[in-house]
């Protein structure tokens, strides 16, 4: 056997085999005599195997040419874009909202000016559930968790001073998504940017809601129909704007393992595509618009393994089950957010190292945009010196590490392209427990597994077993659970809170606008978004005219549910 020969020939692989077993018989036995191995079962946080060594007789099926191919190019394993960060480095998009519109105005004006490349909107809760400021379930709540959006107004005030031209914005919200879409579409409007030159990205996926986060409002029925509401009118008008954000970031947060995350998301942006078909869209007009949302966890393989798997997935079965053609409704691209359930209130500044070896996964895993945690958001809203140092993670990773100098460097890893190889193969057993479930249908099995709590019990089994782990020591949460810091000088670094006097004022001001506003127009405008919500006819343009005439989200949220109802769910306990 020369050194030439064939690297995947069945002689070479079974001499490999030969010789590894010699290996393990001879020098791993005398070493493991004198230094046995820890105490603890090697697997990844899914609960997949890890072997001690890995050869290429564990990639022994692997095709260069179908199942890696080249970046840019079907199956898209190697990446999404051909040249990847040597053309352009990923958007550094952080996460931002706290207090009024005026305060994450100035937050925003802060971040741009330290380098951030892209904005993301978080939303108070009370928006994110569609209630007004003024509203007695909002109480103690405004501007607490995110930012206090309410009308139009507000969201003039949060873009005041930006060119919605020349930045890209991401907004974190669900059930209300098509509202503050609208209210970011009369923004841009009144800056004189049309809607043509808009560029963002809206969550709007409301499958993980009920899955894993829990902030829906209406059925799931009534709340696709919003969602396809906003697919089919981006694709007419707003053609450079992501209409869905499918996110697997909030099932992981709610206890998922990697499979199941990856599993679960890529079946909501499934189901998503059939509903678009269903509607009678075609799907290459617009699956391009499609983006995606994952976590970028702590075992560091699993989580680059579970990028690159993510998309060989979509890209097959956008090509085979829905006969996609355009590549760019094959080539899946998709934003990571470090791992806020991984962030400890305890030693928080160790946070930082966390952080950055889950951005630097996401980074070698072909993310196309990422928000790195700040160290401080086990304890509160991030600090201006936390979120700074937080984007200083991505802008060293970018410039000081030579990682994003190589397209896909870990390709032709033994280890790596076998696990990515085992997530696609769990991926694709949960793919046919739901499509069982929708008798053939994605979109139908995603329905039935909400309704009967299937994805809820898988998620709730999976973090159970994770937290038993962490109790029995067999997971290490480093200053939690081993290695405990006994001090207390240095551990706790000061913490941005949000006074009550916010919501005062922002009550104020939403009291104050609705005074100031055309009353009869604005009732005119809610009274045409009910009709409408009773046929089949697309809302956007009417919730558009209300949003105009500064409906807020709770009168328009409050007239859907007059119409639609509201979701309550089965506990499973």
């Amino acid at each position: 056997m020369t050194e030439n020969s064939n690297a995947n020939s069945a002689n070479n692989l079974d001499e490999i085999a030969k010789e590894k077993k010699k290996w393990e018989e001879t020098t791993v036995k005398k070493s493991l005599e004198r230094v046995p191995e820890r105490k603890r079962s090697f697997k990844t946080l899914s609960d997949l195997e890890v072997k001690p060594l890995y050869t290429p007789n564990d990639i022994k099926d692997l095709s260069y040419l179908r199942d890696l191919g080249f970046p840019g190019e079907y199956p898209y394993t190697r990446g999404a874009q051909p040249t990847s960060y040597r053309a352009k480095f990923w958007t550094m998009r952080q996460f931002a909202g706290l207090g009024n519109a005026d305060e994450t105005n100035k937050r925003f004006k802060y971040l741009i000016e330290n380098g951030q490349t892209g904005l993301s909107v978080a939303f108070h809760l009370p928006t994110i559930y569609g209630y007004e400021s003024c509203s007695p379930m909002s109480a103690g709540e405004v501007g607490k968790e995110g930012v206090a959006i309410d009308t139009l107004s507000d969201m003039e005030t949060l873009f005041d001073g930006i060119d919605l031209g020349k930045i890209s914005t991401s907004m974190t919200i669900n059930g209300p998504a098509s509202i503050l879409f609208c209210m970011y579409l009369a923004t841009g409007e009144k800056k004189g940017v049309p809607m043509a030159k808009l560029t963002g990205t809206i969550q709007n996926d409301i499958f993980k809601e009920y899955q894993a986060q829990k902030s829906y409002i209406f059925p799931p029925e009534p709340s696709v129909r919003l969602i396809v509401d906003t697919i089919e009118y981006c694709t007419k008008n707003v053609p450079r704007w992501n209409t869905i954000s499918i996110s697997g970031y909030h099932i992981r947060e709610a206890g998922s393992t990697a499979v199941q995350e990856l599993a679960f998301t890529l079946g909501n942006g499934l189901a998503y595509v059939e509903a678009g078909i269903k509607r009678g869209l075609n799907v290459d007009d617009f699956a391009p618009r499609l983006s995606f949302f994952f976590n970028a966890h702590n075992n560091f393989f699993e989580e680059v393994a579970k990028y690159r798997a993510a998309r060989r997935i979509w890209a097959k079965h956008m090509k085979n089950d829905y006969n996609a053609k355009d590549p760019r409704s094959l080539r899946l691209r998709f934003h990571t957010q470090t791992a806020g359930v991984s962030l400890t209130a305890q030693e928080p500044y160790n946070n930082i190292i966390r952080v950055t070896l889950q951005a630097l996964a996401s980074v070698m895993g072909g993310t196309q945009s990422l928000h790195t945690n700040s160290f401080d958001e086990a304890l509160a809203l991030p600090s201006e010196d936390a979120v700074r140092m937080a984007l200083r993670t991505q802008q060293i990773i970018a410039h000081e590490s030579g990682v994003a100098d190589v397209i896909d460097p870990l390709a032709g890893s033994y280890f790596v392209e076998s696990l990515t190889n085992k997530m696609e193969e769990e991926t694709e057993r949960y793919f046919d427990k739901i499509k069982e479930m929708g008798k053939g249908s994605m979109l139908e099995g995603t329905f039935v597994g909400i309704k009967n709590n299937f994805y809820q019990r898988e998620i709730a089994n999976a973090s159970y077993q994770f937290q038993q782990e962490l109790e029995a020591k067999e997971q290490v949460q480093v200053g939690v659970n081993k290695f405990k810091f006994s001090g207390e000088e240095g551990l706790q670094p000061e913490i941005l809170k949000i006074s009550e006097e916010v919501g005062e004022q922002q009550v104020k001001d939403l009291e104050k606008l609705k005074q100031s506003r055309d009353e009869e127009k604005a009732q005119q405008c809610l009274a045409k978004v009910k009709e409408i919500a009773q046929t089949k006819e697309n809302l956007i343009p009417y919730i558009l005219d209300a949003v105009k005439a500064y409906c807020s989200v709770g009168e328009i949220i409050g007239i859907l549910k007059s119409v639609f109802g509201v979701y309550k769910e089965e506990s499973i306990f």
